[in-house]
């Protein structure tokens, strides 16, 4: 029974490492699928619904365009050619003498799709800040 373990005189030694090379194979596999699928998924883009036309559009509202050069027109839809505003301070200052005259008008925002969304949202807040609860954005 001696002989088993003792053939050449030395007593075997048992190694204890554990083989990493099966689990590097691994991760460089998972490593080159995530290169190929990571141009695929393009988090950039925001797919955003369409807005059908309301159920009843009103006929009288006050009525903001910005256009792509910045300049802003502020009316009442029905009362004829708007007036044209070149600051914001400006536009903000007419908003709010026409919506003291009639407080009961909703506004409805038309911008180029060329404008910043910050600009628009600086009108929306300004317009609460006003004090006009219905706030629409015109869409095609």
């Amino acid at each position: 029974m001696m002989a088993v373990s003792m053939r050449s005189g030395r007593t075997r030694k048992l190694k204890f490492e554990i083989n990493v090379v099966p689990y590097i194979d691994v991760m460089l596999v998972l490593v080159v699928i995530l290169m190929v699928a990571a141009p695929m998924t393009n988090p950039s883009v925001v797919n955003l619904p369409n807005a059908g036309p309301s159920k009843q559009a009103p006929t009288d509202y006050l009525e903001i365009a910005i256009k792509p050069d910045g300049t802003a027109t502020v009316g009442k839809h029905s009362a004829g050619k708007p007036e044209k505003t070149l600051s914001h301070a400006d536009l903000l200052e007419r908003l709010q003498h026409l919506h003291e005259t009639e407080p009961d008008l909703p506004l409805l925002i038309a911008a180029d799709k060329e404008i910043k969304y910050d600009e628009v949202m600086q009108m929306i807040a300004g317009a609460k800040k006003l004090g006009i609860t219905r706030v629409g954005l015109a869409t095609k």
